[in-house]
C-alpha cells in the first residue's frame, strides 16, 4: 500500500504512522503548577536530543498543562515508564483538572527531586530531573503552524536506582522499560544485541562489507 498522510488516504481504519514510527520511548513528565499542585503525564514523543549539552525534548498535542507548567515555573522531570507501571502510565494520561494531581488519582508516591522542585515518582527506576530551555512551534512544509509544542529542558540531575545497574552499566532487561507502539499497544524491553562499531573511515567499512 502507499498512501498520503495529509490525504489520509490510507484506506484502513486506523492511521498506520505512529505504529511504523515505533516503538517510541515514553517521557512519564512531572511538573508542578505556579500554585504547587504537581501534575503527571505520559507522552511517547520524547526523546534525548544531544549529550552534551544534556538536552530533552517531549511533544506536546496541544498546549497542555504540562506544558503551561514547565513554561511557567522553568522544571520538569522525566520519569522512566516501566512494565510495572503501566496500567498508572495509561491512567495518567486522562485529563484532569488543574488542581488536582495525577499522584493522587492513580495514588502513586511522590519523592524529592535533588535540584528541582518537581517531584518524581517513587516507584519509577529513573528520572532526569531538568530546566526548561525552549518551547519550540514546528511548521508544516507550506508553513502552517499545528498546535504542536515541543518542550526542550536541559537535564540537570539523573536518578537511577541501584537496583538497575548490572555491572556498572544501566540495565533496560532489568527494569523492563517501556514504550509505546502506536494504537493502543505497547512494548518493553527484555532482549539486548551488542555490537562494536567499525573501526577507520569508510574505506575500511567498504572493505568489511565486501567480505
Amino acid at each position: 500500500m502507499f498512501y498520503e498522510p495529509s490525504k489520509r488516504n490510507h484506506g484502513l481504519p486506523f492511521s498506520p504512522l505512529k505504529a511504523i514510527v515505533a516503538p517510541r520511548p515514553i517521557g512519564w513528565i512531572s511538573s508542578l503548577t505556579p500554585e504547587g499542585v504537581a501534575n503527571l503525564a505520559p507522552y511517547s514523543f520524547f526523546n534525548l536530543i544531544c549529550e552534551a549539552p544534556p538536552l530533552v525534548m517531549f511533544s506536546s498535542a496541544g498546549h497542555k498543562d504540562s506544558a503551561a507548567n514547565i513554561e511557567a515555573t522553568g522544571e520538569f522531570v522525566c520519569n522512566l515508564a516501566t512494565l510495572d507501571l503501566v496500567d498508572a502510565v495509561n491512567l495518567t494520561s486522562a485529563p484532569a483538572p488543574r488542581d488536582v494531581s495525577e499522584f493522587d488519582l492513580v495514588g502513586l508516591e511522590r519523592a524529592p527531586s535533588r535540584l528541582v522542585k518537581p517531584p518524581r515518582v517513587a516507584a519509577s527506576p529513573c528520572a532526569l530531573e531538568c530546566v526548561y530551555v525552549e518551547t519550540f512551534r514546528p511548521k508544516g512544509k507550506d508553513g502552517t503552524q499545528p498546535d504542536q509544542h515541543m518542550i526542550i529542558g536541559e537535564i540537570v540531575g539523573v536518578y537511577v536506582d541501584d537496583a538497575a545497574i548490572v555491572d556498572g552499566r544501566v540495565d533496560m532487561r532489568v527494569m523492563k522499560s517501556l514504550a509505546r507502539c502506536g494504537y493502543l499497544d505497547y512494548a518493553w524491553v527484555e532482549e539486548l544485541t551488542e555490537r562494536e562499531r567499525p573501526p577507520g573511515g569508510g574505506m575500511d567499512l567498504k572493505a568489511r562489507t565486501k567480505a
